[in-house]
């Protein structure tokens, strides 16, 4: 774990087309992507199942934890000097997870297993669902972990002043790309945070397609990064801690919401 604490927090989105059932290739596409960007990076965001796309074959899809997805990830962190996140189907104990990888340049790894598992495709049937949210401290800043469906769920991502970024990988069709949009959105300012969304382009093996819609907002629900639609494109944008906090103290709304016990 790296306790470095900043008050600035360059964060990259990556927003490819991934290759169905891919992993070897899909990491070389990343590596590629992350090269041509070039810029410096404290956090770097892949989609949901950046490996093999959102598969509903969990035994084809899974890595262990020692998979080479994960290796690769260490790689990553230890040479862009950089936690790099994003979720692979993961089988652990003869069970299967959608799991959100969070892996800092020390190698050391924290996972989110997603809670909100998407039953329109059938994947409350294939994977495990998680059974607590998890919040990561890296450089000084708290992060949430979330992924995809859990978006819909806001009681559930509901800041208790314990975060200031909460991070959405995805696999979201581009039929629903306006509650995607509008989510994000909702997420930053009912939680006074920075959220970042991340999402995948393309058309997979089911053919549905993704028109990407990576973005990333401020406190306010400003948007300060709104990636290309339907390209793959990698970009970045430095968080400032400082104005977050600056922004809650004349903004305490917080200090008004609701006591509540969640019960998973």
């Amino acid at each position: 774990m790296q306790n470095l604490v900043q008050d600035e927090l360059t964060v990259v989105l990556v927003q490819p087309d991934i290759k169905w059932q891919s992993p070897a290739q899909n990491c070389e596409m990343y590596v590629r992507m992350l090269d041509e960007h070039s810029a410096k990076a404290d956090v770097i965001v892949l989609p949901e199942m950046f490996a093999t796309g959102f598969s509903m074959d969990s035994r084809k899809a899974a890595q262990n934890m020692d998979g080479e997805s994960i290796v690769w990830m260490k790689q990553q962190a230890a040479q862009r000097n950089a936690a790099v996140c994003g979720s692979l189907a993961i089988i652990e104990d003869g069970e299967y997870y959608n799991r959100m990888l969070w892996v800092e340049p020390d190698g050391s790894v924290q996972f989110y297993d997603k809670r909100h598992l998407f039953r329109m495709a059938g994947e409350h049937e294939r994977y495990q669902s998680g059974e607590g949210r998890v919040v990561v401290n890296f450089r000084g800043w708290d992060i949430l972990l979330q992924v995809c469906y859990d978006l819909r769920f806001p009681v559930y991502s509901r800041n208790r002043n314990d975060y200031d970024l909460a991070l959405y990988v995805a696999n979201w069709p581009a039929v629903r790309r306006y509650p995607w949009r509008t989510l994000l959105a909702a997420r930053a300012i009912e939680n006074l945070c920075y959220v970042v969304g991340v999402n995948r382009v393309g058309v997979d093996a089911n053919q549905l397609e993704y028109s990407g819609d990576s973005m990333l907002l401020d406190f306010k629900g400003e948007i300060m990064c709104d990636e290309v639609q339907g390209k793959s494109f990698c970009a970045s944008k430095t968080l400032l801690k400082t104005d977050l906090l600056a922004f809650r103290e004349q903004f305490p709304a917080y200090q008004d919401a609701d006591d509540f016990t969640l019960t998973l």
